[in-house]
């Protein structure tokens, strides 16, 4: 076990940033060393995990034995359970050894847009919202909605929220891609079935950890007034923003704060993750032909799809998990499906987007 998590590995790691962190010029540029301590907090984290599964190992061994030679039927009962809890826990820990990206360990960027199906669609993407959102607090991680657009009668036409936590991304690059609802839908007098679509990307949220450059001649800046509720303030001055940037064409805006700077901030947040994205999806396209992420990834090809009539059963059709319980998932348990992808990409030789 000890080889399998690179724990040598780990120590020398940690002895360098120890090193690092006592130079007299650790400081000199604050965003570095910040970064420093940040990867020296995860890898006491993971030695500190590693040592904790160790003695539950030995603890294991030590019941098992007791239970043999005293044929206590009670004492291997507790062994075989804290043996199925020993288990899940170093899968656990396998799972976080996978996500081994570049960008794995980053916050996320959480865009959703609704596809075909009008109103239902828009209402499916707030329906995948909260179901993210609900995940992200089962995890303990912290959410920031920093864009929304309403939808004209219900729901959302698209959404961005930043999802912070260790492996946000590694974890939430799982769920790109196109969603698929079918579901009687609430907004048809005749009570008929309907097929909605939202699209799912997930960016790493670098913010100031990776030098991405945009220069100001580049960029193509409007100001706006926001839509939908918010307020006197939020819809009667021109604080939203929409950046365009030329060399790429990517478009982004944020109208969720009054303040007009706060926006243009927090929409080159998401610019700069876009960007940054973009540019590593270039690389790895020169490394492979094809990248099956980004095939299901393309409009039309659904990777997940959640029907609710006339039966009631979730499919993701990349690694085939199946669930029944519906209603848990869109509450926010999707680790099956997660973990079933990341196994899946890993032992095939994937690389994170």
């Amino acid at each position: 076990m000890r080889g399998i998590f690179d724990v040598d590995g780990k120590r020398r790691r940690l002895s360098a940033l120890d090193a690092l962190a006592a130079a007299p010029d650790f400081w000199n540029d604050a965003g570095r060393a910040q970064g420093s301590l940040k990867e020296r907090a995860r890898i006491q984290g993971e030695l500190h995990a590693f040592a904790k599964l160790l003695r539950d190992a030995q603890d294991l061994e030590a019941m098992l034995d007791l239970a043999e030679e005293a044929s206590d039927q009670g004492t291997a009962a507790e062994a075989e359970a804290g043996a199925a809890t020993l288990d899940r826990d170093v899968r656990a820990a396998e799972l976080r050894r996978m996500l081994s990206g570049p960008q794995d360990q980053a916050a996320a960027l959480v865009n959703i847009n609704a596809g075909a199906g009008g109103t239902e669609a828009q209402d499916w993407v707030e329906m995948l919202l909260r179901m993210y959102l609900r995940w992200c607090a089962r995890r303990g991680f912290s959410t920031e909605i920093l864009d929304q657009q309403p939808g004209d009668e219900a729901g959302l036409k698209s959404v961005t929220v930043g999802a912070a936590g260790d492996y946000a991304y590694g974890y939430l690059r799982a769920e790109v891609g196109v969603h698929r609802l079918v579901r009687i839908s609430p907004f048809d007098s005749a009570a008929r079935r309907h097929t909605s679509f939202a699209s799912v990307w997930v960016y790493p949220d670098i913010e100031d950890s990776i030098e991405v450059e945009i220069k100001e001649e580049d960029l193509e800046v409007e100001y706006f007034r926001s839509s939908g509720p918010g307020g006197q303030h939020v819809n009667k001055t021109e604080s939203a923003v929409r950046l365009r940037h030329l060399p790429s064409g990517i478009v982004v805006q944020c109208q969720n704060e009054r303040s007009q700077h706060k926006n243009r901030s927090q929409a080159m947040r998401v610019l700069k993750a876009r960007i940054y994205e973009m540019e590593l999806r270039k690389q790895e396209e020169k490394l492979a032909e094809t990248r099956a992420q980004k095939r299901a990834a393309e409009f039309g090809n659904q990777i997940r799809s959640y029907v609710l009539a006339p039966y009631r059963l979730i499919t993701d059709h990349r690694t085939g998990v199946k669930v029944g319980d519906v209603d848990s998932v869109l509450d926010g348990a999707i680790d099956s499906f997660i973990d079933a992808y990341l196994m899946q990409t890993t032992s095939e030789g994937g690389v994170s987007p």
